[in-house]
């Protein structure tokens, strides 16, 4: 298991899409890199929580000609006890030391016909007191349209099955229908967007192979993504189109701060609150209990895009 190949592709991936979206933006990403020693945190009951060491580069940009904001994150981070977050479906592993790293990037555009992003790729290890070594990997890319377009949502998914066409033929259904299962609002019983692939977990067959699989959704998303803002950038909006965006931003908000797994493993593991809330868009609206006009662009969005189904 050599998890310095896996830094030195992450942090590769980073640098490519950072790179990539600057021809597409025309304004550089500021990168911000960080380090952290290992500590112990005292709260107000006295008792004290471990900080394990860290490092990492986090990539932004703010008030781009196309990205609102725009973060590209690379972290790898340590430490002594396994979060209550990691451990909820391995209680074996209560009390290992850690290691994780991982690349997580989220776009939001300013012009509301193209879409919001996400993608990440991570690898996690855990190390038993016996000596023996536990990895996963996980990952994954989606597509959270404010305006649905039909071939837009069809080329991202295509892309999606292409990342896997390599390895076993089964995983894209399986890995689509995961995405469509966890990026999903409870609480609002909606999904967040039109679904992409995500997968956790991985460790089967084996490292090499799991490591093959993580590179290769890595590598696809640029070309998932790219082709659909470069499209809609520059598309004419007004004011409603504006205003619907922003709206539909909320829930992305909520998604992250409420089910988000990485957001939630980040902020248990006392990691770096400027990286994992990159993600969050700049300027988002709520409103009471609004409903969509029957027969508007908004109201298709609900009933033909924000419903699960076989895009490819």
């Amino acid at each position: 298991m050599d998890s310095t190949a896996v830094k030195k592709y992450l942090l590769e991936l980073q640098e490519l899409i950072v790179e990539r979206l600057e021809q597409v933006d025309g304004k550089k990403f500021i990168r911000d890199k960080w380090q952290r020693e290992a500590s112990n945190k005292t709260d107000s009951n006295s008792s004290q929580t471990s900080i394990g060491k860290g490092e990492g580069i986090s990539c932004i940009l703010e008030e781009g000609n196309v990205l609102e904001r725009g973060g590209v994150a690379f972290s790898h981070v340590q430490g002594d006890k396994m979060p209550a977050s990691a451990t909820a479906h391995r209680p074996e592993l209560a009390g290992c030391s850690w290691e994780a790293m991982g690349v997580s990037l989220v776009m939001h555009p300013r012009n509301p016909y193209a879409p919001t992003s996400h993608a990440n790729v991570r690898m996690f290890m855990a190390h038993k007191p016996d000596g023996e070594t536990v990895f996963w990997f996980g990952g994954g890319m989606d597509l959270t349209p404010y305006y649905g377009f039909e071939e837009d949502t069809t080329h991202f998914h295509q892309v999606c099955k292409n990342a896997f066409a390599p390895f076993d033929s089964s995983l894209h259904a399986k890995y689509k229908k995961w995405c469509d299962e966890y990026f999903f609002l409870k609480h609002r019983n909606e999904p967040r967007g039109v679904g992409g692939i995500f997968f956790d977990d991985l460790s089967t067959p084996d490292f090499d192979t799991c490591f093959a699989i993580q590179q290769s959704v890595g590598d696809h998303f640029l070309s998932a993504y790219v082709p659909l803002l470069e499209k809609r950038k520059d598309t004419p909006y007004g004011e409603r189109e504006r205003d619907f965006q922003l709206y539909r931003r909320g829930r992305y908000v909520e998604f992250n701060l409420v089910v988000d797994r990485g957001t939630i493993f980040g902020l248990q593991s006392n990691g770096r609150t400027e990286s994992i809330l990159l993600s969050m868009p700049p300027l988002v609206k709520w409103r009471y209990d609004w409903q969509p006009e029957k027969g508007t662009p908004e109201a298709e969005l609900y009933e033909k895009y924000l419903v699960p189904r076989d895009w490819v």
